[in-house]
């Protein structure tokens, strides 16, 4: 095996110009907290956040899911606490799951320094827990809008002095309908402030927020908007409504590893997974009616991989960062086409690969269409559904209308109707006599 003169080169000047965290302007306590915990070279996004963070500029930012936005925020907000005692920062995120995992690499990041406390506020946890935690005068609160908004009500909660405020995974808190509370909590707010706004897509609506909430903010985009990771390998897979579980019994025997499956409801989610234990596949179920206590339970058992598949609604197309999942199948596609995103965006994650398997029905035609033109938006080519190695032509899926009548399942080819079938069609007039026919008896 040959090894090209121009690899080598390219990796020499790699490593010989590699930014590192030391570069980026972080204090020298930040570094050795980094070095400590085996943090060296920073992400894409963490190498253009932090400096500019840093340098006291409100940021809107937006990234792929999985490429360290987390720390890309967390670090400048350690560096400004530390130099401003009287200082405190506010972190929102939409779900219980995501903002758990942000504390806790907020806590990794922060080190030894006991003075800086942290505070978790989410619904579904006991309230009198939190009142006490809030009692030690936490200089970091991190929270859901709605359990924030809760505490600021009953004035248990003061941000008077928060000066560093966090929006991170913005579109999916408007998509969960949490825009009122947030505007709520940024009234409590002082308007000298620094806020980072963080998203994996930029809608018109995040657009808006960033004017109401920030002044001049620096925009920063990694990778394009609206696009999947490129180390995401993406496959469509034709089906019917029939023949759905049983192309997915056959995708969980060819496929690799953790696997995390997307229903569209909490029903969905509790009957495939009581179908696949009983077909002998270790599962387990998250969504909306478990109570917090048991999804911590679920989470921590799947990330321990003490089950391989882990059943999930769109809970968890945003929060889950658990390294080990290699792929992600949407048995049901999302109904909002930027959850696609998100939810594929559970695999591949910090640089490694996975596959995102997509069955579709025929009636999935209209829902595939829009993801597809929200990830090429300038592409006039319908034949294909994904750039690059995906291998699954859009034709059939093209031939279908959401306004055409509901076609009948074809065994050879389910995206093709049955021709109308006109054998036991009774005439419209025959009806209509045999009405008339009735009444006449009946007088």
């Amino acid at each position: 095996m040959f090894i090209r003169f121009s690899d080598v080169l390219n990796n020499l000047l790699k490593e010989i110009y590699m930014t590192t965290f030391h570069d980026l302007g972080l204090s020298g306590d930040i570094l050795a907290t980094l070095d400590n915990i085996g943090f060296t070279t920073p992400t894409p996004i963490q190498e253009q956040a932090i400096p500019v963070a840093l340098a006291g500029h409100d940021i809107l930012g937006s990234a792929q899911t999985g490429t360290g936005k987390t720390a890309a925020f967390v670090l400048p907000m350690i560096k400004h606490l530390t130099e401003n005692p009287a200082s405190t920062a506010l972190i929102l995120l939409p779900t219980r799951e995501l903002a758990q995992q942000v504390l806790d690499s907020c806590r990794l990041m922060l080190g030894r320094r006991a003075a800086i406390k942290s505070a978790l506020l989410i619904g579904g946890a006991g309230m009198s827990a939190q009142l006490r935690e809030l009692k030690q005068s936490p200089r970091v609160i991190i929270g859901t809008p709605g359990r924030i908004n809760d505490h600021l009500v009953r004035r248990s909660l003061s941000l008077k002095d928060t000066d560093f405020l966090v929006l991170d995974e913005t579109d999916r808190m408007l998509d969960m309908g949490f825009g009122i509370q947030l505007d709520q909590i940024v009234k409590f707010l002082p308007k000298e402030r620094q806020t980072l706004m963080f998203s994996a897509t930029l809608p018109a609506n995040i657009l808006n927020l960033a004017r109401k909430y920030q002044k001049a903010p620096v925009r920063i985009a990694i990778g394009a908007a609206n696009q999947a990771a490129a180390n995401i390998r993406q496959e469509l897979i034709k089906t019917s409504d029939t023949g759905k579980y049983g192309e997915l019994l056959k995708q969980i025997k060819e496929l690799d590893g953790s696997m995390l499956i997307f229903v569209k409801t909490k029903y969905a989610a509790e009957r495939l997974s009581r179908r696949l234990n009983k077909a002998n596949e270790q599962c387990l179920a998250i969504h909306g009616d478990l109570r917090q206590a048991k999804r911590e339970h679920v989470i921590a058992d799947f990330r321990q991989q003490k089950c391989r598949i882990l059943v999930a609604t769109d809970i968890a197309a945003r929060g889950l960062d658990i390294p080990h999942i290699q792929s992600v199948v949407n048995y049901d596609l999302p109904q909002c086409p930027e959850d696609y995103i998100h939810r594929i965006g559970r695999t591949a994650r910090a640089g490694a690969t996975g596959t995102a398997v997509n069955l579709l029905t025929p009636k999935d035609a209209a829902k595939w269409k829009a993801i597809h033109k929200l990830m090429n938006p300038s592409s006039r080519d319908k034949k294909m559904l994904f750039e690059g190695d995906a291998p699954v032509s859009a034709e059939p899926l093209a031939s279908l209308s959401p306004k055409k009548p509901k076609a009948k399942m074809n065994g050879k080819n389910p995206f093709k109707p049955f021709a109308p079938d006109k054998r036991n069609r009774r005439p419209q007039n025959a009806v209509s006599q045999a009405k008339r026919s009735r009444k006449t008896n009946g007088r």
